[in-house]
């Protein structure tokens, strides 16, 4: 049973790519959407094709490393709709290198958006999902938190700590109707894989069992159960979405 219809949900990175999916996702199954992402532009597009399914949506520019902006954003959210059901922490970037080529802000940007922008929005949110008893969130992950690669260590650390403060979150909020979960997809099908040669997708491929990229919808797919009430005895899990690609 997919009893999400009417539900709010705050999708972060939703300007593009997975997280648009992921919006869209939601959308077809009639819960209303905040957009939100550092590109307005991407923002509003993907507020256009939300609407389009019939849901409603609000898009948000957001520097999500900035707690006070991420407390205006949350803020705007509850001005539009008076509680938040859903909250997909979806932004990341990359800034790849390898580990002694690799600047202070190159390890402090990956750091900041993608941990320190799912505690401040993980915060903001749970504190009024609290108020209700009610809360998902879902954590958007990475493989390469579990097996690290070369080049990404400030990535692979990223990711990581957002698996541990996951568990973390679950353990506190479960008391109070809360979820938290994480995804850690592997390799999904973006205009960034779409560009590589075909020698190094040759050799990303032979890593993947079902020998295939994923797509965006094949998190938007899990993204959706574990909000439902299918996944509601659920919580401080990591479910990998990578065709195999990590077993344990």
């Amino acid at each position: 049973m997919i009893d999400v219809k009417g539900k709010v949900a705050i999708v972060t990175g939703a300007g593009q790519g997975i997280g648009r999916d992921i919006a869209l996702s939601l959308a077809e199954s009639g819960v209303d959407i905040a957009v939100v992402d550092v590109n307005p532009e991407g923002a509003a597009k993907t507020v256009s094709l939300v609407e389009k399914t019939g849901a409603e949506g609000l898009a948000l520019q957001c520097d999500i490393a900035d707690s006070a902006n991420v407390a205006e954003c949350v803020s705007r959210v509850l001005d539009w709709r008076e509680q938040v059901h859903f909250l997909i922490n979806n932004a990341g970037i990359t800034r790849d290198n390898l580990l002694l080529r690799m600047k202070d802000d190159q390890w402090e940007s990956v750091i900041e958006v993608n941990l320190t922008g799912t505690y401040n929005f993980t915060k903001a949110v749970t504190k009024h999902m609290l108020k209700k008893r009610f809360g998902r969130v879902v954590n958007i992950a990475s493989v390469i938190g579990l097996i690290g690669n070369a080049g990404q260590c400030n990535y692979a650390a990223s990711k990581a700590g957002v698996i541990g403060f996951t568990k973390s979150v679950a353990r506190e909020l479960a008391p109070r109707g809360i979820t938290a979960n994480a995804i850690a997809p592997g390799f999904i099908e973006t205009a960034m894989t779409a560009k590589l040669s075909d020698n190094l997708r040759e050799s990303m491929l032979n890593q993947i069992p079902l020998g295939r990229f994923g797509l965006g919808r094949d998190v938007a797919g899990i993204v959706l159960f574990l909000i439902s009430g299918l996944g509601s005895y659920i919580t401080g899990q990591v479910i990998n979405c990578d065709g195999g690609m990590v077993m344990s």
